[in-house]
């Protein structure tokens, strides 16, 4: 079975945006589609089994949060 999915994850400018796709695409990279588009990042997740989906998904939004409160931090 094959399990599909799309994370969007907009931010308050294309700066703020840009700065995360870069530091989260290294790790990404094999694991996931991305796309930058202005002030939102599209992640596609695609799956065999729906726990390799959920530890993709985890992971992926485990790693954006640490970015976020860098971020935060640093401003």
């Amino acid at each position: 079975m094959k399990i599909k999915g799309k994370i969007c994850l907009n931010y308050k400018d294309k700066n703020s945006a840009k700065l995360v796709y870069d530091s989260l695409e290294i790790d990404n990279e094999n694991y996931l589609k991305s796309k930058f588009e202005e002030d939102k990042i599209i992640y596609e997740i695609n799956s065999d089994t729906l726990g390799s989906f959920l530890s993709t998904a985890d992971d992926l939004i485990a790693s954006e949060i640490v970015v976020e409160k860098i971020m935060h931090n640093v401003q």
